[in-house]
């Protein structure tokens, strides 16, 4: 794997692929959860007529952290190339499919009595229940964010490097946002239409609409985290060092 061979680079690799497991698996489990953007931020909410679904900007709560992970895409993929982007994503994947296997057996477990009412006082009457409702996501919601994940993490990673190729090293605006807007359009309706097309009969215009407020949401946050990436950027090429850094991009692009 290129870039992995000097001791700064391996930290790099590290560091980078902590936060991008990290990120990706909690998004998984945060997911569950939907929230109104508008009433978080104090605003009313805005209902918005799309396709003749009336749409206001409820997002499932992993919209907060996919962004970052397909920041972190960009940025591993500037220094370790495709490789160092296809094993961590293969390895997320896996690492996936083994959380949602231990959750289900967790699930499976039978709950001491004296815990099943232990909430009960809070507001939670069955704490097993609760447990499998929040934990226990559907099948077909699980293999939709899989599948789109690891087709956005390989439009990503090849629309990055088309960039990058056309416009060297200038423009890490374009192929970061650009590369990402990308992904994100792919992966806002693939997950829609695998886990509720397939597993629940949404309609067509019910998974565009939602679609399109969700992509509409990440599209804002890939532009306004631009200055992060770069901010970032910077702050790697000088814990790199302008000779590493330069040898580690280089061989990204081979």
């Amino acid at each position: 794997m290129s870039g992995i061979t000097s001791f700064k680079g391996t930290r790099l690799y590290m560091i980078l692929g902590g936060f991008f497991v990290a990120n990706a698996l909690i998004a998984e489990f945060m997911g569950v959860k939907i929230f109104s953007l508008e009433q978080t931020a104090g605003f009313e909410s805005v209902n918005w007529n799309i396709l003749g679904e009336a749409r206001s900007l409820q997002l499932t709560a992993g919209v907060l952290l996919w962004p970052v992970v397909f920041v972190l895409t960009d940025l591993i993929n500037e220094y370790f190339g495709p490789k160092g982007v296809r094993f961590l994503s293969n390895g997320t994947i896996m690492l996936i499919i083994y959380s949602f296997l231990m959750i289900f057996a967790a699930i499976g477990l039978s709950p001491a009595e004296w815990w099943v009412g232990s909430q009960a006082k809070n507001g939670v009457p069955d704490m097993q229940l609760a447990y499998r409702a929040i934990f226990g996501q559907g099948l077909w919601i699980i293999v939709g964010s899989i599948i789109a994940f690891f087709v956005g993490q390989i439009l990503d990673v090849y629309v990055f490097r088309a960039i990058k190729r056309a416009t060297g090293e200038k423009y890490l605006w374009i192929r970061a946002t650009g590369s990402t807007l990308v992904s994100q359009l792919i992966d806002s309706f693939v997950v829609l239409y695998i886990a509720f097309g397939i597993g629940a009969d949404w309609s067509a215009n019910q998974i565009i609409s939602i679609g399109i407020v969700n992509y509409i949401y990440k599209f804002s946050v890939a532009i306004l985290l631009t200055p992060v990436l770069y901010w970032v950027h910077l702050l790697i090429d000088a814990y790199l060092g302008e000779e590493t850094a330069k040898q580690l991009k280089e061989e990204a692009m081979k």
